[in-house]
Formats: C-alpha cells, sequence, structure tokens
C-alpha cells in the first residue's frame, strides 16, 4: 500500500481524498459534508454513525488531550483544512481582540468558500471550493478563485454571467449574510457571531489543545 494511504480513504499532498462519511463517523459526530446528502436517511453516517473499523463500537475512553485533539479535528476536517492552515487560523485569532475561540469561528466563516455554501449556491464547502477554483465566483466585479480569500465588510459578492445555482429549496442564509434575488448578489450585514454558529463546537477545548 502506498505511503500516505490506509485501506478505505488516502492523502493527496497531504489532503484527504477517501470517503468523506468516514471522516464523520471518525469523529462520532455528522461533520455535514456532502450537504444535504448527509441528512438523509441514505447517508453511510445515519446507517453507520459507529467509527469505521472493527472495534468502531467500542469507543475507549479518550484522555484531556485526545479529547482536545478531537475537537481539532472536527473543526479543521469541517472546513476542508490542511494542519498547517488551520494553525495559521488559530494564530490570527489569538492576535485579534477578543476571544480566541470565538475569533477563530468568525475567520473561518468568512472565507470565501464558506460564504459560498452558506448562501446555498454550494451543496456542501467542497463543493463551494470546487466553484471558486472554476472561476464562478466575482468579488467586486472580478473573478477570485481563492477559496480562502477572507470576505469583510463592503465586499459584493456576484456569480459568473451565465452560472445559475440550484440554490437549496427551502435554504435560508444566516442573519449576517444578504443574498439579493434579483441582482444575484450577497454581502455582510454584519460579521458573524458565535451565537450564529450552529455546529456543535466546542473551541475552548482548540483553545485548550495549542495552549498546551
Amino acid at each position: 500500500m502506498a505511503a500516505g494511504q490506509r485501506r478505505g480513504g488516502g492523502c493527496k499532498m497531504g489532503r484527504y481524498t477517501g470517503p468523506t462519511t468516514r471522516l464523520s463517523r471518525r469523529e462520532g459526530q455528522n461533520l455535514f459534508l456532502k450537504g444535504t446528502r448527509s441528512t438523509s436517511e441514505k447517508s453511510a453516517f445515519v446507517k453507520k454513525p459507529q467509527a469505521p473499523g472493527m472495534h468502531g463500537n467500542s469507543r475507549t475512553r479518550l484522555s484531556d488531550y485526545g479529547i482536545q485533539l478531537r475537537e481539532k479535528q472536527k473543526l479543521k476536517r469541517m472546513y476542508g483544512l490542511l494542519e498547517k492552515q488551520f494553525k495559521n487560523y488559530y494564530k490570527k485569532a489569538t492576535n485579534t481582540p477578543g476571544v480566541t475561540g470565538e475569533n477563530l469561528i468568525s475567520l473561518l466563516e468568512l472565507r470565501l468558500d464558506n460564504i459560498i455554501y452558506k448562501l446555498g449556491i454550494g451543496s456542501s464547502r467542497s463543493q463551494s471550493r470546487q466553484l471558486v477554483r472554476q472561476n464562478k465566483v466575482l468579488v467586486n466585479g472580478k473573478i477570485l478563485n481563492i477559496p480562502s480569500y477572507q470576505f469583510k465588510m463592503g465586499d459584493i459578492l456576484t456569480l459568473k454571467e451565465g452560472f445559475i445555482p440550484s440554490i437549496i429549496e427551502g435554504f435560508e442564509s444566516p442573519v449576517w449574510l444578504n443574498w439579493d434575488k434579483k441582482s444575484n448578489s450577497a454581502k455582510l450585514l454584519a460579521l458573524p457571531k458565535r451565537e450564529d454558529f450552529t455546529e456543535e463546537i466546542k473551541e475552548q477545548l482548540i483553545v485548550e489543545f495549542y495552549s498546551r
């Protein structure tokens, strides 16, 4: 078996390329890596929520370090980041006034690929990254193909002419984002707050992990 690969999954240039549902099962929590498909009755996580592998049904008791590590892995995998990328976000969060854990989540939420996801244009963060890289997204009138771009107050997001997204029926964007259907454009109404983030993450454990 090639180096950097494991049975049932693999890595490419440090990035996981195996079944995404396996990551949710590993963390014991639905990370919604497949968007709406993640909540479907046909989802592998819904059918088999236990950890992958022959000992999946018998989770061992984790140490404090192990608990902190798993929480960090959850958030990192949720946004599809490499370890170095995630650590850089943490460093930036510590250098930003305010609560480090909340700053970290806010920085991740303001990634361009996440903005696309939160608007319902991409069914998952992974698909949203692809749309950005395929030059389907414009910021302030110019094509921007950098998924990690930090969206900010005053930025205007529009879609490439001719690109008509399949926005999920009944989808509601968060209160801090505004989508104008007439102009196919979006802008920030406010910076995202901790209470706007609904995923089950205990960010203080991540702070404790990096503070060791």
